[in-house]
C-alpha cells in the first residue's frame, strides 16, 4: 500500500531537538530504518517529510520536479520565512538570501551558478594545486613552533580554518583584513545566531559592494573581477545584489565545510589507526580516503525541496508543493549501499564514482566539490607525515562539539604534534 500523510502517525521529528543533535549519525540511522516515512520539523515550522534510504535522498536530490523554493502556485509558504521569523530576523534583509545560489530555481539558478562554475572545474582546481601546498606548508611551519615541544595545540584554529578561509578567499578576491568579517557571517549562519546574523550580513553587504566597486576600478586576477566583467558583458542583467549573493555563497560555503571536513577526518583517523597506517604506507589512496571521510562528514541533511506535482519516494506519495528534506547523514550510513556503513574503509569509493551524498547531488551539487577535496587531501597527507605521532591531547570524550543542527564538528580539537 502507498503511504501518505495521513498514515505517518507519528508526531514529527524535531531535527534541532538535543537528541537528535547529540548523536545524528544514531538518530538518522533509526529514522532511515522506521516502517514508514517519518516526519520532521525545526524552529516551530510545519510538519516535512524526511527522505532517509540512499535511494529516497538522491530522488530528491536529482529528480527536476523538485524545487528548493515552492512551486507557485503551492499554498505552502517558504520554510525560510518562518525560520527568518524564528530568528527574529530583519524583514528587509530577507531578499539578500534569496540571491544565494543554493535558494534559486530553473533560469536563475542556472544563470547564476554559470556565472562562477567555470571557475571551479577540476581542471582549474588542479592549477591552484601548488598554492594550497604552499599555504599548508606554511602553516605547518607555524603548527611546529606551537607545539613542536609538545604543547598542546588546538587544530581546528590554527590549521583546519586557516587553510580554507584563505585559499578560498584569495581566489574570490577578499582582501585579508575582512576575512574576520566574512567567518563571522559564516558561523553566525552555521549556527544560527539569530542576533549576530543581521549584523554580521549587514558588513558583509558593505564588504561585497566595497569589492565590486574597486575590481571595477582596479581589476585583479580573481573571481571578483571575472564577475564583474561577466555583468558588464550580459549587459548588466545581473544585479549587484545578486553578484554578492554569490559572494555569500562561494565565501561561506568555501570555507566552512572544509573546515568541519578537515577537523573531523584528522579525529577519525587517529581513532581508525588501521586504516591511518594505509594511508601512510600507501599515499596514493589519499584522493579515495577525502572521498570515504566526506561520506563520514559533517554535512547532516540539506535544505527542504518541494515537489511540482505529487511524487512517491519510497513507497510514500509527497503532495505537490510539501517540503521534503533530504538527510545526508542517513543515506550516507544506508548498508543497503554502503556495507558496514560505520567502518571508516580508505579505498572504499573510487575517485570518480562519487557515489557518496556528501556534496549533494543533481544541478544543486557543491560547486567547490573539487576544491574541498584537494584542500582536504593535500592537508591531512600534510599533517600526518609532518607529525607522525599526532595524538588527542585529551581523553576522547572530551573533545568539545558544537551542538547545532545541521552539522556535525567538532568546536576544538586539542593535539599534542609529537
Amino acid at each position: 500500500m502507498t503511504a501518505t500523510a495521513e498514515n505517518l502517525v507519528e508526531e514529527p521529528v524535531d531535527l534541532f531537538s538535543p537528541e537528535v543533535v547529540a548523536d545524528p549519525f544514531g538518530q538518522h540511522a533509526r529514522l532511515r530504518e522506521a516502517p514508514t516515512m517519518m516526519m520532521g520539523t525545526f524552529m516551530g515550522g510545519p510538519p516535512m517529510y524526511l527522505a532517509t534510504s540512499y535511494n529516497e535522498v538522491r530522488q530528491v536530490l536529482t529528480d527536476p520536479r523538485f524545487l528548493v523554493n515552492p512551486p507557485a502556485d503551492s499554498p505552502m509558504t517558504d520554510i525560510r520565512d518562518g525560520v527568518f521569523k524564528h530568528l527574529e530576523f530583519p524583514p528587509e534583509l530577507v531578499p539578500w538570501m534569496a540571491n544565494i545560489i543554493n535558494a534559486a530555481d530553473g533560469e536563475d539558478h542556472t544563470r547564476l551558478r554559470k556565472l562562477v562554475s567555470y571557475a571551479l572545474t577540476a581542471h582549474r582546481v588542479n592549477k591552484l594545486r601548488p598554492r594550497v601546498e604552499k599555504i599548508t606548508a606554511d602553516l605547518l611551519d607555524e603548527l611546529e613552533e606551537l607545539g613542536g615541544d609538545g604543547t598542546p595545540i588546538d587544530l581546528v584554529q590554527t590549521f583546519c580554518y586557516p587553510l580554507p578561509v584563505t585559499v578560498i578567499c584569495e581566489m574570490v578576491g577578499i582582501d585579508e583584513e575582512h576575512r574576520d568579517d566574512w567567518r563571522a557571517w559564516g558561523d553566525a549562519m552555521a549556527t544560527m545566531d539569530g542576533p549576530a546574523i543581521p549584523r554580521t550580513l549587514l558588513r558583509c553587504i558593505d564588504l561585497g559592494q566595497e569589492v565590486l566597486d574597486r575590481r571595477r576600478r582596479e581589476p585583479k586576477d580573481d573571481l571578483v573581477t571575472a564577475l564583474v566583467q561577466a555583468q558588464a558583458a550580459d549587459g548588466n542583467r545581473v544585479t549587484d545584489r545578486e553578484l554578492i549573493g554569490i559572494l555569500f555563497s562561494l565565501v561561506t560555503a568555501g570555507h566552512q565545510t572544509t573546515t568541519y571536513l578537515i577537523g573531523n577526518s584528522v579525529l577519525i583517523l587517529l581513532e581508525n589507526p588501521d586504516q591511518l597506517a594505509r594511508l601512510k604506507a600507501d599515499p596514493s589512496l589519499w584522493p579515495q580516503a577525502v572521498r570515504e571521510l566526506q561520506r563520514l562528514g559533517p554535512i547532516q541533511f540539506g535544505q527542504p525541496r518541494f515537489p511540482t506535482e505529487d511524487i512517491e519516494v519510497g513507497g510514500t506519495v509527497i503532495p505537490a508543493g510539501e517540503p521534503v528534506v533530504p538527510l545526508i547523514t542517513a543515506a550516507n550510513t544506508d548498508p543497503r549501499k554502503f556495507p558496514n556503513p560505520e567502518e571508516l574503509i580508505v579505498d572504499r569509493l573510487g575517485v570518480g564514482s562519487e557515489s557518496h551524498l556528501g556534496f549533494g547531488k543533481g544541478i544543486h551539487r557543491c560547486l567547490g566539490q573539487h576544491l574541498a577535496y584537494q584542500e582536504a587531501e593535500v592537508a591531512l597527507q600534510g599533517l600526518f607525515t609532518r607529525f607522525p605521532n599526532l595524538s588527542l591531547a585529551v581523553p576522547r570524550e572530551e573533545i568539545p562539539w558544537i551542538l547545532r543542527p545541521g552539522f556535525t564538528r567538532t568546536r576544538d580539537l586539542p593535539l599534542k604534534l609529537v
